[in-house]
């Protein structure tokens, strides 16, 4: 038997996943069902586009929960109490500088299933993150990403 994958969240991160799964088992698979019954009203299903619509909609909301309810069922909360405070690690943030002149950043490194850039929650995945981690202020460190390589140093980490 596979062993699932483990999803490496902050507690904020779990509350929204079990938010979205209430909202997505009661009010929206209620519309997807209404706008099913709508379009069987039109008539011919074999030439309907809206029941098609319908129900491709009603198979991405139902994906979607048993996606969700996976990623919730195996949730691993991201827990930093012991955790040297000078250190990178999963669910700190981190202010970093490319090396010579670039800007100041900050990121909060966070599982994949909560990782949002406009929000500036990285991956632990990402390439960024996985250079940063266990790593201490004052470091510099080489990121690899698509482009080349970065150098960056490690000015605050909270």
């Amino acid at each position: 038997m596979a062993t699932e994958k483990s999803y490496y969240m902050t507690q904020e991160g779990k509350e929204k996943l079990e938010e979205e799964l209430r909202y997505l088992k009661t009010d929206r698979r209620q519309e997807v069902v209404e706008r099913i019954k709508i379009a069987r009203d039109f008539g011919d299903l074999s030439e309907n586009s809206e029941y098609d619509a319908a129900k491709d909609e009603q198979a991405f909301v139902e994906s979607r929960i048993s996606q969700v309810e996976t990623m919730i069922r195996n949730a691993v909360i991201i827990e930093n109490d012991n955790e040297d405070p000078n250190v990178v690690a999963l669910g700190k943030s981190v202010t970093f500088q490319e090396i010579p002149d670039g800007e100041e950043e900050t990121y909060t490194i966070v599982g994949s299933a909560e990782a949002d850039p406009f929000e500036g929650k990285i991956s632990n995945d990402s390439p960024m993150a996985k250079s940063l981690l266990g790593k201490e202020i004052g470091s510099e460190v080489t990121v690899a990403t698509p482009g080349g390589d970065m150098q960056v140093k490690i000015l605050q980490v909270e």
